[in-house]
């Protein structure tokens, strides 16, 4: 008796195309992060599901943007875990965090790591693959970071701390 239908081969040729939070499954809970730095954002910052303190400024600001209430919370609580006092969201104000929303135009998000960069600031960028020209502008940009990186997603993180140069992909 012949089996009919699709066989072995063709059923598993799907799996190439896996989303890509099962292919990176193995980094769940910050297996793979070598970095001391990094490790405790992922365990302190993005593992946590509520306010690190009582402060909402960011949050506050964020969700009038349009931003995610999860991926405000964890950069109220990255401000928080950091001891960050300042930000500003879509300017070059001098602030300890640089926020870029899916609104700031793609052309300009490479003079605004410059200026992260010479003034030793964390640039957070919403949305990095929101689109295929501002995917390509965030991963020249992690190229061309001279420092640590960190990419999870919903937001590209610019770190200009004096640390080696390293990119993780969440």
């Amino acid at each position: 008796m012949k089996i009919t239908g699709r066989n072995i081969k063709r059923r598993l040729y799907g799996l190439r195309t896996l989303p890509s939070h099962i292919k990176r499954a193995r980094y769940f809970r910050g297996h793979g992060v070598h970095s001391p730095f990094v490790y405790a954002i992922v365990r302190q910052v993005f593992m946590r599901s509520t306010f690190l303190a009582d402060e909402r400024k960011l949050y506050n600001a964020l969700i009038e943007q349009g931003v995610a209430k999860r991926r405000a919370m964890q950069l109220q609580n990255l401000m928080e875990h950091l001891r960050y006092t300042t930000f500003c969201i879509d300017s070059e104000a001098p602030a300890d965090m640089i926020i870029a929303t899916a609104d700031y135009p793609t052309s300009q998000l490479a003079a605004l790591a410059t200026t992260a960069r010479s003034e030793s600031r964390t640039l957070c960028i919403i949305a990095p693959s929101l689109d295929s020209e501002r995917d390509h502008e965030c991963k020249r940009l992690v190229a061309e970071h001279t420092c640590t990186s960190v990419d999870n997603r919903g937001y590209l993180l610019l770190f200009n701390n004096h640390l080696p140069k390293q990119k993780f992909r969440l």
